[in-house]
C-alpha cells in the first residue's frame, strides 16, 4: 500500500497529540491506528505511541514502541529516553542506565540525559557516579535544581551531606 499523504499523516499525528494532551489515550491510539503506511512519518509516528503507551502505564508495548523508533534514529535523545523510562519501571535499571548512556554519547550537551543517569545511578545505589552526573548537570542547567525536591528517584540520596551539598552549591558563573 503506498504511504498516506503527507498532509494526512501531519494531521492525524496532531489530532493523536491533542488527545494525548487532553488525556484521551484511547483517541490518540485510534488515530494512530488510522494510518497503515506512516512513510516519511514512521518516526514521529513511533514515539507518539510510544509517549501515549506510557502515559497509560502499558510499559512493555511503549518500550516496543520506542525500541522501533530507535532502531530508525539509533541517536534521537527523545527516543533515548523514552527507552530508559520504560526500562526503569520494568525493573532494568542496569539496561536504562546503559540506555542513558548512549544518549549521553549521541547528545553530551543535554542537560536532562546528565540529570537522568543522576536519577539513576541514585536508583542503583551507586552515589558516587549519581553525585558526579547530578553536579555536572546542574552546573550545565542551574534550573534543573527545581526538579531535584519531587524527585523520589533521589530518596536514596536525600539525607547524605555529600548530596545536599551538591543540590545546595552556587551556580558557577563564568566571568570573561
Amino acid at each position: 500500500m503506498a504511504a498516506s499523504s503527507t498532509l494526512h499523516c501531519q494531521r492525524t499525528l496532531e489530532s493523536a497529540e491533542g488527545y494525548l494532551l487532553l488525556g484521551m489515550a484511547d483517541a490518540a491510539l485510534r488515530e494512530l491506528s488510522s494510518i497503515r503506511d506512516w512513510g516519511a512519518f514512521t518516526l514521529e509516528h513511533l514515539k507518539l505511541r510510544g509517549e501515549v503507551l506510557r502515559s497509560e502505564k502499558r510499559h512493555d508495548e511503549a518500550l516496543a514502541a520506542f525500541e522501533q523508533a530507535d532502531e530508525l534514529d539509533p541517536d534521537d535523545v527523545s527516543t533515548l529516553l523514552g527507552i530508559a523510562w520504560c526500562l526503569k519501571r520494568l525493573d532494568r535499571l542496569d539496561d536504562a542506565i546503559e540506555t542513558m548512556h548512549r544518549a549521553y554519547r549521541a547528545s553530551p550537551e543535554e542537560s536532562i540525559v546528565l540529570y537522568n543517569i543522576a536519577c539513576y545511578y541514585s536508583l542503583a545505589g551507586d552515589k558516587e557516579q549519581a553525585l558526579s552526573w547530578l553536579g555536572r548537570a546542574l552546573r550545565m542547567s542551574p534550573d534543573l535544581r527545581e526538579l531535584i525536591p519531587e524527585e523520589t528517584d533521589f530518596d536514596p540520596l536525600r539525607d547524605d551531606p555529600d548530596f545536599r551539598f551538591v543540590v545546595e552549591a552556587p551556580s558557577e558563573v563564568n566571568e570573561e
